[in-house]
């Protein structure tokens, strides 16, 4: 279970829309003066070179953030997220890509907490060290299952818990469904996102309904691929499944797509659905 590392992916299409999702949510709830929670449930390391080894083998990340590097987005929430990448990277090259709890840091005032668990023995320390210094932190070497049942709910009553495994093993569609219920049960004010791969329709599809079954109210379902659905193998898009919404998350996606879709793929197709009202 610990073979997955994100610095082969960084940046590529699924991170785009995960952080997409991410940063909408997180301006919504930095209208409000109150401090909220941010908990990353695999965090990851929190920051990648794309000029390093792993990430220059897999490429992924030209076919995501590097054919938005040069664009100059219209839809409020896209040129945001642009914005943040730019701003990681002062002098013009597109050489690093921050994670969800690097992405959170950057845009979280010194009174918002973040809580994160990674599990991973070498992504760890390296996420550690980058919240070292920040006040209203706690970075976790742990399960992000037990990870729910130590931190939360936390001191804030209001906040995000973006949920985005790997899904190496079958059984952790299962485990997030788990999870989710488990922190669900403890924090209902927070939205979730919870972000999942599309590789085989039917196993997505059994995946959503799962957490649709729940019975968890106000759901909200956000999806692009790239690529047509396949029955081989590798990743055709990814999407986010998101629990309590901003209202105006929604349509802020729905312009985001309708601008970025064909920017990384001439076919791609997406939808902006709630599954589940309030």
């Amino acid at each position: 279970m610990l073979s997955y590392r994100h610095s082969y992916h960084a940046g590529n299409h699924a991170d785009v829309i995960k952080h997409l999702v991410q940063v909408a949510i997180v301006d919504y709830l930095l209208q409000k003066d109150k401090p909220f929670c941010y908990h990353d449930s695999h965090a990851g390391a929190g920051l990648y070179s794309l000029l390093a080894e792993q990430a220059q083998k897999t490429g992924e990340y030209q076919g995501g953030i590097g054919k938005l590097w040069h664009y100059q987005a219209q839809s409020p929430a896209l040129a945001h997220y642009i914005a943040l990448i730019k701003q990681l990277n002062p002098d013009g090259e597109l050489a690093f890509y921050p994670g969800s709890p690097k992405i959170a840091a950057m845009l979280l005032r010194s009174g918002d907490s973040v809580q994160a668990t990674e599990l991973h023995p070498t992504d760890y320390p390296i996420l550690a060290s980058q919240f070292a210094r920040r006040r209203h932190s706690r970075i976790e070497h742990m399960d992000a299952w037990a990870g729910f049942k130590a931190m939360l709910p936390p001191l804030h009553k209001r906040g995000l818990v973006l949920i985005d495994p790997p899904y190496e093993l079958k059984t952790e569609y299962q485990d997030v469904v788990t999870g989710l219920q488990s922190a669900y049960q403890r924090f209902p004010q927070a939205t979730y996102a919870i972000w999942y791969p599309v590789i085989e329709r039917a196993a997505v599809e059994a995946f959503i309904n799962a957490i649709v079954a729940t019975g968890i109210k106000d759901q909200l379902r956000i999806e692009y691929c790239p690529l047509p659905d396949s029955s081989g193998f590798g990743m055709t898009g990814s999407g986010m499944l998101v629990i309590n919404p901003p209202y105006t998350l929604a349509a802020s996606i729905k312009q985001a797509l309708a601008e970025l879709s064909p920017l990384l793929s001439a076919g791609g197709d997406y939808q902006v659905n709630q599954l589940v009202p309030q």
